[in-house]
């Protein structure tokens, strides 16, 4: 561990174990804002392309988004290329608690942030080639887009273990580190099953319920996992208000951007080239619902918090596969009557048949969810060092 602090050639310096966990704190609560900057570069991207169209690759949204992404990279490499500059200078190797991967020295969990974030990167390139290839029809379910948000998920992890690396168990900053990158887990994973609308709608029958059957499937890996990491039953709850409060402040971003730059609609025309897209769809929906389109509904994030109880009460702690399948229960009812109360979705409502075939799709989907976010919290749990003292930095 490097524990001293003296001036070498060159002018660099050995830090003390303070200063490296100092700089590690500071690194793990800018990837944290920084996530959010680019989250909310996202959602008002989506916005832009329904309302908008997509008129130019350098529209502000994207330029947020990769701003954001920007100091991630920034600031994932940066701790890494500073620990392995300050190892190779105390002639000392990789310190207690680093790895060595690559040539570049650092924890465990700044590894996964820098390399996941390095996937979303690579994304981008690939993402401009799908749209010269393929047209600039839009929807999240494409490849490059699956890829990026993918290396964003990979790097929210490695938040995570930063978060237990850098904190002792009691500390209420890494209770709070937990709870904010449990968030931006579980919006990343939720913003990913936005077109399980459009199945809805174009398909019916049992694909009525695509949303609870992936949401069942995927976001327990951030509720459960966040809860059992945490060691705090509540912490579901806690992720769906954090997530609530960074949507609403996001759709204010976005709102006064709109307001601010005026852009001209290029819309209808991408509409009228393909009457059947995604973002014909979007419209289409929206005004059955009378409905901005492409506007996140506020309400769904505070209707989120009725299967969050219902998981809380079972419990993901202990018992993460039973709260994952009374969450999805839960949500299975709750989205299905939101859905059948709405005019563009009322006509597609199915039969008692197909309503039980997707309930037990449902249920099975959830309990691999809940074997998988169990799997994940053991893995981040196994990977990061349990700190239960305090240290000499501030906790």
């Amino acid at each position: 561990m490097l524990t001293r602090s003296r001036p070498l050639a060159g002018d660099i310096a050995i830090p003390r174990t303070a200063d490296v966990l100092a700089v590690r704190r500071a690194a793990l609560w800018t990837l944290l804002a920084a996530k959010m900057l680019a989250g909310w570069g996202v959602r008002w991207d989506i916005q832009w392309h329904v309302l908008i169209g997509r008129d130019s690759f350098w529209i502000p949204p994207h330029l947020m988004t990769y701003a954001g992404v920007s100091l991630v990279v920034l600031v994932s490499f940066g701790v890494l290329l500073w620990e392995t500059l300050a190892a190779s200078a105390a002639g000392a190797g990789r310190g207690r608690g680093t790895i060595r991967l690559l040539g570049l020295t650092g924890t465990r969990g700044f590894h996964v942030a820098a390399w996941g974030i390095s996937i979303t990167v690579l994304a981008a390139p690939i993402d401009d080639l799908w749209h010269r290839l393929f047209g600039l029809d839009v929807t999240l379910w494409s490849p490059p887009h699956l890829m990026g948000f993918l290396g964003g998920l990979v790097n929210t992890v490695g938040c995570l273990l930063i978060a237990r690396e850098t904190y002792p168990a009691p500390s209420r900053a890494r209770l709070a580190a937990l709870v904010v990158a449990g968030a931006w887990f579980y919006g990343t994973l939720d913003r990913i099953l936005e077109p399980a609308a459009l199945v809805a709608y174009q398909h019916g029958g049992v694909r009525f319920h695509t949303y609870a059957i992936l949401g069942a499937l995927l976001l327990p890996l951030a509720l459960v996992a966040t809860a059992r990491l945490s060691g705090r039953r509540w912490a579901p709850i806690a992720l769906v208000v954090v997530l609530a409060a960074a949507t609403l402040a996001g759709s204010q971003v976005a709102r006064a951007g709109f307001a601010w730059l005026r852009p001209i609609p290029v819309v209808e025309e991408e509409i009228a080239r393909d009457p059947a897209s995604p973002i014909a769809l979007a419209h289409e929906i929206a005004r059955k619902n009378r409905l901005t389109p492409g506007a996140p509904a506020a309400f769904l994030a505070l209707i989120a918090l009725v299967p969050a109880a219902v998981m809380v009460g079972a419990d993901p702690r202990r018992r993460p596969v039973a709260a994952s399948v009374a969450w999805a229960g839960s949500l299975f009812i709750v989205h299905g009557v939101i859905l059948a109360r709405s005019p563009a979705f009322r006509s597609l409502v199915p039969g008692a048949g197909e309503t039980v075939v997707a309930l037990a799709i449902t249920a099975g989907a959830a309990v691999l969810g809940g074997l998988a976010a169990r799997r994940l919290a053991d893995l981040v749990a196994t990977r990061s060092p349990e700190k239960t003292r305090p240290v000499s930095a501030a906790a």
